[in-house]
C-alpha cells in the first residue's frame, strides 16, 4: 500500500503543456539575437587575426617627427602686481604694507667665514641644451627633455630652438650636432 498526499477520489492528471505549442515572436527574436551575438563573438577574433594590418600599432620610427610650423613669436606682456587695479570695494587693512620690499630680519644670519680657498681645479659647467640624446636609428634620433620625448631628424627644431644639423657617429658613439654648434653625445 502506498501513501499519497491527495484524497482518494481525486484523479492524478499528468502535467501537460498548454495547447499553444509554438514560440512567441518575442522568444524567437531573443533567441536569434543571442545566436547572432555568439556568432559575432566567435568570428571577430578570427577577423582580427586574418587582417593584422587594420589592427596593428604603428611602429615608432615610421614618419613621426617633431617638426613644428614656423610661426611668429607671441607678444608677452608682464604686469606687476602693484600696477593691478583693486576692483573690490573693501578697504585695505591699515596694519599691512601693500608693497613687497623683500627685507628679512637679522635673526639666524650666517657669520662671515672669509674668502674661499683656491684649489686650482676648475669644474666644467653642464651643457645648457636642456635635452639629451637617447637613441639613433634610421636617420632619426630620440631625444628627451623635461617636457617629454621627441623623434627628430636633420632639419627638425630642437627644444633649445636650434635645428638638428647632423647625426654623426664619433668614436663609436652617436652624437647630434645642432645649428648652434653644440654637440650632444648619447648618455
Amino acid at each position: 500500500m502506498t501513501v499519497t498526499d491527495f484524497d482518494a477520489d481525486e484523479t492524478i492528471q499528468p502535467l501537460r503543456r498548454s495547447d499553444r505549442t509554438r514560440y512567441s515572436t518575442g522568444d524567437k527574436i531573443l533567441v536569434s539575437a543571442g545566436v547572432m551575438l555568439a556568432a559575432g563573438a566567435a568570428f571577430f577574433p578570427w577577423y582580427v587575426f586574418l587582417n593584422p594590418a587594420k589592427f596593428s600599432v604603428p611602429t615608432l620610427w615610421e614618419g613621426k617627427t617633431r617638426n613644428l610650423p614656423e610661426t611668429a613669436g607671441k607678444e608677452v606682456v608682464s604686469v606687476s602686481p602693484a600696477a593691478m587695479v583693486d576692483d573690490d570695494n573693501e578697504p585695505a587693512l591699515e596694519s599691512v604694507d601693500p608693497v613687497a620690499t623683500a627685507t628679512t630680519s637679522g635673526l639666524g644670519a650666517e657669520k662671515k667665514l672669509g674668502a674661499p680657498v683656491e684649489t686650482g681645479l676648475t669644474q666644467p659647467l653642464p651643457l645648457g641644451s636642456g635635452f639629451r640624446l637617447m637613441h639613433v636609428a634610421n636617420g632619426r634620433a630620440l631625444i628627451e627633455d623635461a617636457r617629454g620625448m621627441y623623434i627628430v631628424r636633420v632639419g627638425s627644431i630642437l627644444p633649445d630652438n636650434s635645428r638638428l644639423a647632423t647625426l654623426e657617429q664619433r668614436d663609436g658613439a652617436w652624437v647630434i650636432v645642432t645649428s648652434n654648434g653644440n654637440v650632444i653625445e648619447r648618455n
